[in-house]
């Protein structure tokens, strides 16, 4: 059944109008050596700290800069390979003890961070001790906050030598692999850098490990990074990348258009016929996207589980992806999403009916409907045209009587108040993320990471979900977790917490003079293999 969604995954992205999943071929008998890819980004990035910063476009940047031990491979597109493989980065091998408790990871050698210093087994353990060890000298409370997913079943870890370690956990965690492969996860920071700047001051002077070094940053303008010349692997071919950010979608595509940039993302659904005409390339992917609602537990209307439903009824999602996101993205009706082994692409429970929200309306006791508030960003990572959608679904709300006002905030602010929960007042929020785990449905529903300070903004809290959610976790067998994810899944369905809207199609916008530039399955990308074509005398 697993293959059987993979090639239905497939089938409905290849119909995504306007976009393709090909790589950009690599012309013979050029050098690819040397050059600077622009990049011009949605948004201005967060803290260039991976283990403090939120959202994907800031992953985008530190994905150059800093490295898993275990990652995806991010060379394939969502053709190739529709859920990333799992692949070695700082650890060469890994093992796991028979029962899912300990992992041994022996940690390649030679490499150095950025600043010199070497990487090994006790700058593992520093990094571990960052984010678990509240005694620790160099603890950041902010990091940890960001990274508990991942260390949720943490107990302890161990340096074996110079270049093993061992992390122990106090249950299996079925999806610890795929997490420290995630964003806000394991990714090794420089321990001196942190000695060096402290917590605080790291994000202004990074360190890692990657194909890419810090060079600058002018807030608001543009950061920028140059080749690791010092690399443990293959070396980059760039000797530059600049990401700008424009959240304004015009001035993306003025600033790609007017040769000021190489690649945008989020383009205007409008624009992309328009950009393949002038002769620009559009690629897309399969990501782990979902732009969806989350409705408010301390909001008097949003406890009612029939008004929850009914707000599900009463989108059209299908007229939104097809005529405002002109195809660019796939209605979405669950919270697994394309990327994800268990995204299942024939789940429709929540079909457009806005007869049948009128009528779990006036069985909630609202026949004449109620006023709320939306809460949402005006751009942002992963946000497509978050004020236009907020639009659309407040003219769909209003046809069942459900008056909507707007409350709208710039997308940084917008996400660090995310996980702050929202008052009272508040009906309900939006968000776009998604993992290439299950273990999602776990981030956005469970009571453990409920707000403040969680990514369950709605303080959502279903006593029998969690239940089901930690078996799946605490599960040995790969087998056995799917199949509770898949019923946690219905469960989240029939009780509505959420109104997933869309599934994205993270289309780009790229010049044909850039080469090997790949979408994967995946929110971010690696830039270690681009190279850009010399212009011809």
């Amino acid at each position: 059944m697993i293959c059987l969604s993979l090639m239905l995954v497939l089938s409905l992205n290849l119909s995504l109008a306007g976009c393709s999943q090909t790589k950009l071929a690599s012309p013979q008998g050029t050098s690819k050596e040397g050059g600077t890819l622009i990049v011009g980004m949605e948004s201005d990035a967060d803290l260039l700290d991976p283990h403090r910063a939120g959202g994907w476009v800031t992953m985008r940047v530190n994905n150059q800069m800093f490295e898993p031990l275990i990652g995806e491979d991010l060379s394939k597109s969502s053709q190739e390979a529709p859920v990333p493989e799992l692949i070695p980065v700082l650890a060469e091998r890994w093992e796991k003890s028979a029962d899912g408790k300990t992992y041994t990871f022996d940690l390649r050698k030679k490499v150095k961070f950025h600043d010199g210093t070497p990487f090994n087994a006790d700058a593992v353990l520093f990094n571990i001790q960052r984010l678990t060890d509240k005694n620790f000298e160099y603890y950041d409370k902010l990091a940890a906050g960001r990274t508990v997913r991942t260390f949720k079943y943490f107990d302890s870890a161990e340096v074996v030598d110079e270049d093993t370690i061992n992390i122990h956990l106090k249950q299996p965690f079925a999806d610890f692999l795929r997490m420290l492969a995630q964003i806000n996860s394991l990714q090794i920071v420089s321990p001196d850098a942190i000695k060096k700047y402290g917590n605080d001051g790291f994000g202004e002077h990074p360190s890692g490990t990657g194909p890419f070094t810090f060079s600058e940053r002018k807030r608001g303008v543009q950061i920028t990074l140059t080749r690791n010349e010092n690399y443990w692997g293959t070396k980059a071919h760039l000797d530059k990348v600049i990401f700008r950010p424009l959240s304004d979608a015009s001035s993306r595509v003025l600033a790609l258009q007017n040769d000021d940039v190489d690649l945008i993302a989020v383009p205007p659904p409008d624009s992309i016929e328009n950009f393949k005409n002038q002769g620009f390339h559009v690629i897309s992917g399969t990501p782990p996207h979902v732009w969806y609602l989350t409705f408010n537990f301390d909001n008097d209307f949003m406890k009612n589980k029939k008004v929850r439903q009914a707000i599900n009824y009463a989108i059209d999602r299908r007229g939104l992806a097809k005529h405002l996101l002109r195809d660019t993205a796939s209605p979405a009706y669950s919270m697994m999403s394309p990327g994800s082994p268990l995204y299942d692409p024939q789940e429709n429970t929540y079909e457009y009916n806005p007869k049948k929200a009128k009528q779990l309306l006036k069985e909630a006791g609202y026949e004449n409907g109620f006023r709320t508030i939306l809460k949402t960003s005006v751009d942002g990572s992963g946000q497509l045209i978050p004020v236009d959608m907020a639009e659309w679904i407040q003219r769909d709300l209003g046809k069942v009587g459900i008056k909507v006002s707007l409350q709208t905030q710039e997308w940084i602010s917008y996400l660090a108040g995310y996980n702050n929960g929202m008052s009272e007042e508040i009906g309900m929020n939006q968000m776009s993320s998604g993992r290439t785990t299950p273990y999602f449905l776990a981030i956005a529903s469970h009571s453990a990471y409920s707000a403040p300070g969680g990514f369950n903004s709605g303080k959502y809290k279903n006593k029998e979900l969690d239940e089901k959610m930690d078996a799946a976790a605490n599960s040995v067998s790969v087998e056995d977790a799917n199949h509770l994810w898949k019923e946690a899944e219905k469960m989240i369905i029939e009780d509505a917490p959420f109104a997933p809207i869309v599934n994205d199609s993270a289309p780009y916008v790229v010049h044909p003079r850039v080469q090997d530039f790949v979408v994967p399955a995946e929110e971010w990308y690696t830039l270690a293999p681009v190279w850009v074509k010399k212009e011809e005398n």
